[in-house]
């Protein structure tokens, strides 16, 4: 089983989104050109790695700015 690059990471949420679950988005050197996204109810879960391409998809389809 291969190690989570962003298990070390520090992950944020966006601003408005309170003491709500929501996802949470981490960058790490080990892999500067992905973004890590978990729930923030289960941090230590699944990280889904995305590519910068639809990680900027996915913040302009939520309408945030995250």
């Amino acid at each position: 089983m291969t190690e989570n690059p962003f298990a070390h990471s520090e992950f944020f949420k966006a601003g408005g989104s309170g003491d709500k679950g929501c996802v949470e988005a981490a960058i790490t050197h080990r892999l500067p050109d992905r973004v890590g996204l978990r729930d923030s109810k289960n941090p230590h879960g699944t990280v889904l790695v995305l590519p910068p391409r639809e990680w900027a998809a996915f913040v302009h389809h939520t309408g945030r700015d995250l």
